[in-house]
């Protein structure tokens, strides 16, 4: 993660980064002394901290060309003025900060956007994760698996089985290396088990029913698997 501050001042500069730093003691802090500067780089920071009011190139003239080049920038505008508040929508603002400020707010706001951050790598490394699709060798023949198929996989005679709606496939793995590829949308809720969470059905303290109709034992780590589900069904904003 590169966190960035761009404002002309050498001084805000300065303080901001030091903040930062204080606050959020992890990624690179980067500087820039115009909004040109930053358009320049050879990598753009996941997280700026903007300052409107800065000569030849102003804030809101920055912001709007680096959304043309990269949607998914968090900007927090820092600046002394209300009077731009409004258009700070346009260019998908993250937060208006006003100076001064709060060192608590300050902490707030970074925080926020940090995890904001941190939230969308995590779906975007998922999402690569479920386009990947699951090789495996079967009796010398190559077959591949689309990750979002896969009811659920079981450990059976030193074999993995990958149950999908509509065949069972058995080859020889580890499942320790499917469940590092499989993602967030699934779960281990017992040694011999993964489950792919957009197929339960329903479940209780003994057992989680599948749409494909199985059965399995969820007794092992029940509570951290009912809290792994309640956070899967947040993130596909079911709840």
């Amino acid at each position: 993660m590169q966190i960035g501050v761009c404002d002309d001042q050498k001084e805000i500069r300065d303080m901001l980064m030091e903040k930062i730093k204080k606050f959020s003691p992890v990624g690179e802090v980067v500087s820039y002394d115009s909004g040109r500067a930053v358009l320049d780089a050879s990598q753009l920071p996941d997280i700026l901290f903007l300052d409107i009011q800065m000569p030849q190139m102003d804030g809101m003239e920055t912001a709007r060309k680096l959304r043309m080049k990269n949607q998914h920038i968090i900007l927090i505008f820092v600046t002394v003025t209300q009077d731009y508040v409004f258009q700070s929508f346009d260019v998908g603002a993250f937060h208006y900060l006003l100076k001064p400020f709060e060192d608590a707010k300050f902490q707030e706001v970074l925080q926020n956007a940090v995890r904001q951050y941190e939230e969308r790598e995590t779906v975007y490394a998922d999402t690569i994760k479920q386009r990947n699709p699951l090789m495996v060798t079967v009796k010398g023949e190559h077959i591949t698996i689309p990750m979002e198929d896969i009811v659920y996989a079981e450990i059976y005679n030193r074999k993995i089985i990958i149950h999908t709606m509509d065949a069972d496939i058995e080859y020889y793995g580890k499942m320790k290396e499917l469940v590092e590829k499989a993602g967030e949308d699934f779960y281990r809720p017992h040694r011999g088990y993964l489950i792919n969470f957009n197929y339960v059905r329903k479940y209780n303290a003994a057992t989680i029913y599948l749409k494909k109709g199985q059965a399995l034992m969820a007794k092992q780590n029940y509570q951290d698997f009912v809290k792994a589900y309640l956070r899967f069904n947040r993130r596909k904003g079911r709840g």
